[in-house]
């Protein structure tokens, strides 16, 4: 029997550069993994046995994705039974399903002895979604192309954050497509015109780590962003509501995660950050520490 916990994530920074001829968007973006966790348990068996207390189609669980993924690429005649238990809020943009996803392949790799380096996981992992590759790089790294472009940092310095999440699940499949129709009305030249900022992009994400690096938080006030925010607060006006509550009740700065609809808020220390949520009582809300490198 194998344990592993998956752990979330939050974006920094996210640009939606250029849609590819493959149909996905290359992003640049740098992630971070957080203290917050689902679990899998991982047993032999002779059949394939998912149980999960996720309220959606088994087709649709990333963890069944990943493993029949996992069969499909490498001709595996093997059974497994995994449980899966969720902490990480769905439709949150904190990459919960990903990292499960991710879980899921390093855990069949040793249940299963198969002996599969980093690269072939990635292989496997691009398959299932593209977001999946960073979580083999916890806990921070620069994600580029279509999420196949990893570089990984160190980060010796933890955060806390308030997360806080209101009752809505975004699809990024519905995240990308306002994302896009919303440019398309604005100027058809801009994805040609996007490709010659990808230099400013990569200054600006150099910049949220050093700041990050060396704990310069106020620094952070003006560089975060996130190109899916100005798209889902203008269909969910409660993503800017919480953000300016968050930043009232002290947060050094606040963003919205991934495609939505997490939103983070940047606290000084821990006690601060639990006095403020008691005033996000009415959502899904969590005060959480980022990851150290090893």
């Amino acid at each position: 029997m194998l344990k592993l916990y998956a752990p979330a994530k939050i974006n920094w920074s996210l640009f939606v550069l250029n849609k590819r001829c493959d149909g996905y968007h290359n992003i640049q973006s740098l992630m971070h993994c957080i203290k917050l966790f689902d679990e899998l348990i991982l047993e032999e068996a002779e059949k394939i046995d998912i149980v999960s207390d996720l309220d959606i189609p088994l087709e649709f669980n990333l963890v069944y994705k990943a493993l029949f993924a996992l069969k499909e690429r490498y001709h595996i005649d093997k059974g497994a039974r995994i449980i899966l238990k969720k902490s990480i809020p769905i439709g949150a943009g904190l990459g919960g399903g990903s990292s499960d996803a991710a879980s899921t392949l390093l855990g069949l790799n040793r249940l299963w002895g198969l002996s599969l380096n980093r690269e072939e996981l990635i292989e496997v992992a691009l398959r299932i979604g593209s977001d999946v590759p960073f979580f083999f790089y916890c806990p921070i790294a620069i994600v580029e192309g279509r999420g196949e472009k990893i570089t990984p940092l160190k980060i010796e310095t933890s955060y806390t954050l308030l997360l806080v999440k209101p009752s809505i699940h975004i699809s990024t499949q519905w995240a990308y497509s306002k994302l896009t129709e919303k440019r398309s009305q604005e100027s058809q030249s801009f994805f040609k015109n996007e490709l010659t900022k990808c230099v400013n992009y990569s200054d600006n994400i150099k910049l949220i780590y050093k700041a990050l690096f060396h704990r310069s938080i106020d620094q952070l006030k003006n560089l975060l962003k996130n190109d899916f925010e100005p798209v889902i607060t203008a269909h969910f006006e409660i993503i800017d509501e919480i953000k300016d509550k968050l930043l009232k009740k002290g947060a050094s700065v606040a963003m919205m995660s991934g495609s939505g609809s997490a939103v983070f808020g940047v606290f000084r220390d821990k006690e601060e950050a639990l006095i403020a949520s008691k005033d996000f009582q009415s959502h899904w809300h969590l005060v959480v520490e980022t990851c150290k490198s090893l």
